[in-house]
């Protein structure tokens, strides 16, 4: 029987990544996918800084960069078209050197993901092969899968589910769904704009009217995504016909000036499963939850599930951490989900208002207070609040990215570091800094010239603390002294819960 570290099923955008991941940090993989290429129109279309960064770790970010479009307003508007809310990106340069939001497209992440797996040694990709059925024991699992020669079974230490809302590894371990109570049906329609056109607008903007809401959204160069909510009694197969989109589009643009090339019904839901880990079977993406798009946070999500898990597998593997380090996997995961799920069925109630009543009800309470406070900016999500050390108002907060200058010039630090642990000291914790290398961390001194601290982000971050360490993933694992910090995380890294 074949054997393997990881087998990693579902070659979405997460499973991609997971696998890069998996293969730079030395673990070996198998990854499969039932379809035979990339599915060729995009899903999702917003990527926020935070992930590009993850997937810059992953190998994706150039290409994405340069088939995306950074989003200038995200707004909320009535019938008539006043702004009910409104977010605006921030003016600063954000901590990771990319955009705040942007809209994408997804086959080209998947491509760039693909193109980066096939030069890593140790890791397989199997197209056209899909998982069958698993069976979990104490030292591993056997997976049984089924290929274009045959079925096969393969044993692997882990099995990772990434195979999306319908999860052959959720549902072969029946892994329960927590239903957050949203469940509204969705005709999305995605098109080309003709005549060279780039995009309509830059900003995304949710049409609040109770006749029929409407989402509309740029994408990446030359795309554009509008969303119509389904009213009672209308049926799927009625809703794609051209003639009944071409109504749909009439209010927008002329449907002349569009190509439509994906039409679909969906089911705008919430659900997070109840188990992420059950023994050596993990499930990460949609496969462990899913949310309405009205934040744009699905892909995002998943992005930061496979970056949490894969230095924690490679870290169990290679015998750096005990296996309760794997149960911090959803402690840490699900709050931070389940936050952003809540606020974006929140959104989604705002938007699917279809009762008259309690639509004009809504726009009097939002539109009675100045629209200077119904514009925010653009925030974060809301970092880590497990995992990192307690008491340090920054820890569980995302590590600005400082340059390094290399001989080969600047260079991104994570292009150098990769997915390691980082510990930036001052001069005198030498003792420490190298008990972290041993240990597989990236440690430098305030003081190398190497380090290209641009208006002193890192350094001011430290305030009057001697050392800042950072996990793999790039949140802030806390400040203190090398030392401390560093037994700290080896204390982590073994118990999968973090102590002052």
């Amino acid at each position: 029987m074949e054997k393997t570290d990881v087998l990693v099923s579902g070659l979405g955008p997460v499973g991609a990544a997971l696998a890069v991941y998996l293969g730079r940090l030395g673990i070996s993989a198998i990854a499969i996918d039932r379809d035979t290429g990339v599915y060729p129109m995009p899903r999702a279309a917003h990527i926020d800084h935070e992930t590009m960064r993850l997937l810059h770790l992953a190998g994706g970010a150039e290409a994405v960069s340069q088939a995306s479009q950074p989003l200038s307003a995200y707004e909320f508007r009535s019938r008539d078209g006043s702004l009910l809310i409104g977010f605006r990106p921030g003016e600063v340069l954000t901590a990771t050197g990319f955009p705040q939001s942007s809209m994408f497209h997804q086959p080209t992440l998947e491509h760039a993901l693909r193109a980066r797996l096939a030069g890593i040694p140790g890791v397989s990709v199997r197209l056209g092969h899909a998982l069958k059925s698993c069976v979990s024991h104490d030292d591993g699992v056997t997976v049984e899968i089924v290929g274009p020669d045959g079925t096969y079974n393969v044993a692997a230490k882990f099995l990772v589910g990434c195979d999306g809302g319908q999860s052959a590894v959720r549902r072969n371990v029946d892994i329960a769904l927590d239903d957050m109570g949203f469940d509204e049906p969705w005709l999305v329609i995605d098109a080309k704009l003709k005549d060279g056109r780039e995009r309509l607008t830059t900003i995304g903007l949710q049409h609040c009217d109770p006749r029929r809401p409407v989402t509309s959204v740029p994408m990446s160069p030359g795309r554009h995504r509008w969303e119509f909510m389904l009213r009672p009694g209308e049926r799927p197969e009625e809703v794609v016909a051209d003639s009944f989109i071409d109504e749909l589009l009439r209010p927008f643009i002329d449907p002349a000036s569009v190509e439509i090339d994906r039409r679909a019904v969906y089911r705008f839901h919430a659900v997070i499963a109840k188990e992420w880990r059950r023994g050596r079977i993990l499930l990460a993406g949609d496969a462990a939850h899913q949310m309405p798009p009205f934040l744009g946070q699905g892909l995002c999500s998943g992005a930061r599930d496979a970056a949490n898990l894969a230095w924690k597998l490679a870290a169990v593997l290679q015998g750096r951490a005990g296996e309760a380090l794997l149960d911090s996997y959803q402690a840490e995961r699900e709050p931070h989900v389940r936050a952003i799920t809540e606020m974006a069925v929140f959104m989604g109630k705002v938007v699917c208002t279809q009762n008259e009543d309690e639509a004009a009800a809504r726009d009097r309470d939002m539109l009675s207070k100045p629209e200077s406070e119904r514009i925010a900016p653009m925030v974060d999500t809301v970092g880590l609040k497990s995992g990192v050390m307690p008491g340090d108002e920054l820890a569980g907060s995302i590590f600005p990215e400082p340059w390094l200058r290399t001989g080969e010039g600047r260079r991104r630090l994570d292009d150098v570091a990769g997915l390691q642990p980082l510990l930036f000291y001052r001069a005198g914790d030498e003792a420490a800094a190298e008990s972290f290398r041993a240990s597989g961390g990236f440690a430098m001194a305030l003081s190398d010239p190497e380090l290209l601290d641009e208006g002193n982000r890192v350094k001011s971050m430290l305030a009057e603390a001697d050392a800042v360490l950072v996990r793999p993933d790039r949140y802030i694992f806390g400040r203190g002294d090398a030392g401390g910090l560093v037994a700290a995380w080896a204390a982590y890294l073994r118990s999968g819960v973090s102590a002052a």
